[in-house]
């Protein structure tokens, strides 16, 4: 698996990219002016999760220009109830007018209409993300959301990788994950307020651009969280482009990651709330997943149709470091989705 260690453009000037593989920065150059497709092709998303296991809840902010669409959305979970309360919102062809930046260190990402608002703001190691919904139905029978959560990035490895497609090699997945971002602030839900601990919370963002072929389904997991003091993540994903040159599954631990190659989502896709397993084909991954919330959604809107399950709960077992060391997860919240889309 190749990984890019320098600066390099993403794209050749025929669409394709320049080199595949995956990095612990993100080296490769955006340069949305090579994509070989048609603007109603190009994709650009943020989106942010930011979970307090020691208060039981967490928020989902997505942010994405889809081309022909945009869409909207937050979402509160409530880990002691098991429940989560989404609002969402599409815009009609954006066509790259919603402003995604290039980069993943600066700019500003905002939205707003009759529904939602939204604002990201990168700055000096600074994610600032605000967010605000009058007509949220909370789960307390109060009505509106909104808040303000600050993420600190510290200086440490990120996921990062570049891969195609294998029936269109001009269609392209560029993806940034950051892991155990300090998250501080506050979230107004109807009648109640809810605060993040930078030294106990983790926020996680999900940065990407590309070109997809149509009819995609994927697997991804993320966890944040702490083990014997020290910052840990993991991200996990597969099903999503011809992996072959790279996979993004890697183990974040204080700061670096160590880098896993195929993993395995053991699922029931008749019932996603029974226990999930993953494990990996090097055996340093054995995990036991038990669900608390599956945060599922159904859209279909002729051309774009999305299944998605994002499952919310508690992971147990063991991971390897490259080192060989191993660590154990003991009850550490994160999530795991699985993924059909149409767009």
């Amino acid at each position: 698996m190749p990984e890019i260690k320098k600066q390099i453009p993403l794209l050749k000037n025929d669409g394709t990219l320049t080199e595949e593989g995956w990095a612990r920065s993100p080296f490769w150059t955006y340069n949305r002016e090579s994509i070989a497709a048609s603007a109603l092709k190009i994709k650009e998303w943020d989106y942010y999760s930011i979970l307090s296991p020691t208060k039981d809840f967490g928020i989902t902010i997505t942010a994405s220009d889809l081309g022909y669409a945009g869409l909207f959305a937050i979402c509160f979970l409530d880990f002691k109830r098991g429940t989560f309360k989404q609002i969402d919102t599409l815009s009609v062809l954006p066509l790259g007018k919603t402003g995604f930046p290039r980069v993943n260190n600066s700019g500003v990402v905002q939205f707003e209409d009759k529904k939602l608002k939204i604002r990201f703001e990168v700055k000096s190691g600074k994610r600032i993300l605000e967010f605000e919904s009058k007509s949220f139905e909370a789960p307390d029978g109060g009505k509106g959301i909104q808040g303000k959560i600050e993420l600190t990035e510290p200086k440490m490895d990120s996921m990062n990788i570049a891969t195609s497609w294998k029936e269109n090699r001009k269609a392209f997945y560029y993806n940034t994950k950051i892991n155990c971002m300090p998250a501080a602030g506050q979230v107004q839900v109807g009648n109640t307020s809810y605060q993040f601990d930078s030294k106990k919370d983790f926020g996680a963002l999900d940065w990407g651009r590309g070109v997809w072929t149509y009819k995609n389904r994927w697997y991804w997991s993320s966890v944040s969280s702490w083990i014997g003091g020290k910052p840990f993540g993991l991200n996990l994903g597969y099903g999503f482009t011809d992996r072959t040159p790279a996979s993004e599954n890697v183990i974040f631990y204080d700061g670096k990651i160590h880098k896993l190659d195929e993993v395995n989502f053991i699922i029931d896709t008749k019932n996603y709330m029974a226990p999930w397993k993953f494990t990996s084909n090097n055996n340093r991954l054995n995990l036991d997943f038990t669900p608390i919330v599956d945060r599922n959604s159904y859209m279909n809107f002729l051309v774009i149709k999305t299944v998605q399950h994002q499952v919310f709960g508690m992971f147990n077992g063991t991971v390897v470091l490259d080192d060989g060391k191993t660590l154990k997860l003991q009850n550490i919240l994160g999530f795991a989705e699985d993924v059909l889309n149409h767009y």
